[in-house]
Order: C-alpha cells, then structure tokens, then sequence
C-alpha cells in the first residue's frame, strides 16, 4: 500500500515547511477522525484539488517520535480521563527523517489547544534543569515527571489552498515501554487544525458525505491504557473507543 500512497501523494501540489509558516495554527481548535486504513486512499483522493502536501528533504510520510511525561499517579492521564477543561500533555517530539527534536507543552483549554516548544538538542528520559525551567514557565502542574510512552507513526500533513487549515493524517501507529510495543496499523488518525471550528472545510465535506462523523481521541491515552493495562488505569470513560480500535485489528 505504501507505495501506492506515495505515487498518489505525489500527485498533490507540494509545499515547503517555510511555506507553512501561514499555517503554523500554535493556537487553534482541534477536530479528529478516526477510520481504517482501507479507506485512506478514497478519502485523498477527493483532497488532492484542495490541499498541498507537505513535502520536506523529497518526503511526504515522514516519521514522528514523542516521548510523554507523567507523575507516579499519571495526572495527565486522569485529567484527560476525568474530562478537565484545563489539561496538559507534556512530550518531546522528534522529526526522525529531520533529525529535529523540541520539548513541547501542550495546553488544552475550554475547547482549544495552545503548544509551545523550545528545540532541544537531545531527548532525555530524565529531563535537565533547563527543559524542567521551561515547564515551570508554561506552568505545568506537576513538576515530579518522568517518561512513560514513546510512540511512533507516520504522518500525512496537508494545507488548504483555501484557508487557514491544516489537516494530519497519521497511520503506523505503534506506542513502546521498555521491551513492550503495541501496535495500531489498520487505522488512521485525522486531526483538522483550524483557527475556528468551520464545516467548510473542504475535508470535513468528504468526510460528512461518507457518514463519518469527528471523533474525540487521544494517541496518549489510548497508550497508556495498551501499555499499561486495564488493571492498572481506571479508563471507564474510554470503554467505548478501545472496543472500536479493537475493531481494526
């Protein structure tokens, strides 16, 4: 399938990372989507007239790492859990193919998510003095925090010739712990980044025709349930989700 996806890829309009600086959206609203892998190539197919894909160093599905953070209690976790208004997630992310790394806060508030990042020139399980300063700057909550997931997928990120909109597509799903890896290769992540919720948007139209309706869901914690189990992370609330991710494998 991949290089069919690549040859369809190809066909879009390309843009540049320095290009997107219109599109950067470090405050936006987020709108997700969940759907096999099998209908990846459909859905694009309806989007090449309307987006450009990134394309960075000749690559267009490149790889992303993120390494997240939490207390002992998984506070992160639970409040996302617990359905907060206000919530953290804290990570670093890689662009393997780049070889870029940042230290990013992610700040979702009443509906909106604001990231900051500062680039770092490494990934530490044990952060230093200066990436655990940065936290406090973004007043994250917890301060006592050490790694619990690395996850790693591929990523298709296309932006509106339209509007100030930019759509990921993630796929190859796979989180890690230690010697433990789960995987998620028959689904695909969509995330529609946008500076207000609009139903113009030229994919929210493909979609809506297809009877396929946003979906809330968290690569995070999602992850933490597979890697940690069931015994051992309340997750009542994501019941539902987890039956329908295991309906793709």
């Amino acid at each position: 399938m991949e290089n069919d996806l690549i040859k369809l890829l190809s066909s879009f309009e390309p843009i540049s990372l320095k290009e997107m600086d219109r599109v950067k959206l470090m405050n936006r609203v987020e709108t997700k989507f969940l759907f096999g892998v099998d209908r990846l190539m459909e859905i694009l197919e309806e989007l090449k007239e309307d987006y450009q894909v990134v394309k960075i160093d000749g690559n267009m599905l490149p790889t992303y790492s993120s390494l997240y953070f939490d207390d002992s209690d998984f506070f992160f976790y639970n409040e996302h859990h617990r359905e907060r208004t206000s919530r953290y997630k804290v990570r670093y992310r890689t662009y393997v193919d780049s070889n870029l790394s940042f230290l990013e806060v992610k700040h979702k508030y009443k509906g909106r998510t604001n990231k900051k990042r500062i680039k770092v020139e490494g990934v530490y399980d044990n952060m230093p003095p200066l990436h655990r300063d940065f936290l406090k700057e973004m007043q994250v909550p917890k301060s006592d925090l050490h790694a619990v997931m690395m996850n790693q997928y591929s990523r298709i990120t296309l932006v509106s010739k339209h509007s100030v909109e930019r759509l990921t597509l993630d796929i190859n799903l796979s989180f890690k712990l230690g010697e433990t890896q789960k995987d998620l290769k028959n689904i695909v992540i969509a995330e529609l980044k946008q500076e207000r919720v609009t139903r113009d948007s030229s994919f929210y139209k493909v979609v809506r025709q297809k009877e396929m309706r946003p979906y809330r869901l968290s690569k995070y914690c999602m992850g933490i349930i597979k890697l940690y189990g069931q015994e051992h992370i309340k997750y009542n609330r994501f019941k539902q989700k987890l039956l329908r991710l295991n309906n793709y494998d």
